[in-house]
């Protein structure tokens, strides 16, 4: 029983039957103007009024802003179970505008009908009540004298018919809207696109904190625990003076992205036309050329670090030279966490219009058992990955003749 009396107790169907209302004002407010009702029968009434109305609404449909109204209505007042199937957008095709006549000419019927209801059945009911010779809906009497004492009991079913009119009419309502003011194909299009850019620009930020601290907390954890065991006075205040620049630095890059995603609001909005996703200001962001800075943290961390770098001033565009320092900075944080001490090269080079990155460490033996078979779940060289295919490129990662060996190939046409 409880259901049965539910949706007629429900904010929703109220809202409904505001927004059905609307459309039966309009249609009064334009019987009044034209033809009016003196001097005409019902049907006469009915034959001028609703072509002149259907006329009207066509016409305003035409305007691009009226959908956008519409849908802003729509969403309001019939409470959608999800706003995006209402669209709030300007008509922008001829479909959009037809849509829009039908979805007018549709909900202006359906509210007057419903307007109309809404004050012929309360009357009926309120006759059946209290009045000795009551009349239903559209002038229709009932005989009074004996057998008559059931009618002040159709009063309530009167009501709770005209309750469920109500909540059928503004279901049958929101789904014309979602049907005709629903998004366009090209709409669809557009949120999907939108939704993958957002995807994309969190997943670059998130290799880029991942990288950046991940390299800042490694190299910190690396200094200050040999900073114990040595426990020289001189090599502890470098390892303090490393640490704080390491730090240092993080948090740069911390607060660079913190920036973006304050200045955008969330990923995909407010961005610069022609920019790249969640790239910001690429004077921030270290490229090939802050290498040896990232290789001086590396050999304060005890691993020697031999490095090679044959790229030739502005040739590498500035996408490929970011990602290419995040890359290696990748290679030489693993290299410190998972085989600390040991010797690391490192290989930067343009080769047949390809920017090849090659980042290898000696596998000492607590570190063999663990670099063959990399952790489950960890980011970083599937980050990696993401970044050369995004790229166009490819890399590759494992063991070779007792050195743990990071590739990445990048075509610089891609790139740019």
């Amino acid at each position: 029983m409880p259901r049965i009396f539910a949706p007629l107790l429900s904010g929703a169907t109220y809202a409904r039957w505001l927004h059905l209302a609307i459309g039966w004002i309009f249609a009064a407010v334009v019987l009044m103007v034209y033809p009016g009702t003196y001097g005409f029968s019902l049907g006469g009434v009915v034959l001028r009024a609703v072509p002149a109305d259907a006329a009207l609404l066509v016409l305003v449909a035409m305007l691009p802003a009226m959908r956008r109204a519409e849908g802003v209505q729509a969403r309001l007042l019939l409470m959608p179970e999800r706003e995006e199937d209402i669209a709030t957008e300007p008509a922008r095709t001829w479909a959009d505008r037809r849509r829009t006549a039908v979805w007018l000419v549709g909900r202006t019927a359906l509210g007057t009908a419903v307007g109309i209801l809404s004050v012929l059945v309360p009357a009926a009911a309120f006759d059946l009540l209290f009045r000795p010779e009551p009349r239903l809906p559209g002038g229709l009497e009932l005989p009074a004298g004996e057998g008559t004492s059931w009618y002040p009991l159709a009063a309530p079913v009167l009501l709770f018919a005209l309750g469920w009119l109500v909540v059928w009419a503004g279901r049958l309502q929101l789904a014309m809207a979602v049907r005709l003011l629903g998004p366009s194909p090209a709409e669809r299009l557009a949120a999907a696109e939108l939704r993958a850019e957002r995807l994309l620009e969190r997943n670059l930020l998130a290799r880029e904190l991942h990288d950046s601290i991940g390299h800042a907390l490694t190299v910190t954890v690396i200094q200050a625990g040999a900073a114990r065991e040595v426990g020289d006075a001189a090599f502890v205040a470098k390892a303090l003076e490393v640490i704080e620049e390491t730090g240092r630095k993080a948090m740069e890059d911390l607060e660079r992205t913190l920036v973006l995603l304050r200045d955008t609001g969330e990923p995909g909005a407010a961005r610069a036309p022609g920019t790249t996703p969640g790239a910001g200001d690429a004077r921030e962001r270290p490229g090939i050329e802050q290498l040896p800075g990232l290789f001086d943290t590396a050999r304060s961390a005890g691993s020697p670090v031999e490095a090679w770098i044959d790229v030739p001033s502005g040739r590498l565009p500035g996408v490929l030279s970011r990602e290419g320092y995040r890359i290696v900075q990748e290679g030489v944080t693993n290299a410190l966490k998972y085989a600390p001490g040991e010797p690391i090269s490192v290989r930067v080079t343009l080769r047949d219009d390809r920017l090849e990155l090659r980042c290898a460490n000696a596998l000492g033996s607590s570190a063999a058992s663990v670099r063959v078979t990399p952790r489950r779940g960890g980011k970083g060289l599937r980050g990696i990955r993401e970044r050369a295919v995004l790229l166009g490129g490819e890399a590759s990662a494992g063991a070779e003749s007792g050195e743990w060996v990071l590739a990445v190939r990048v075509p610089l046409r891609l790139g740019a």
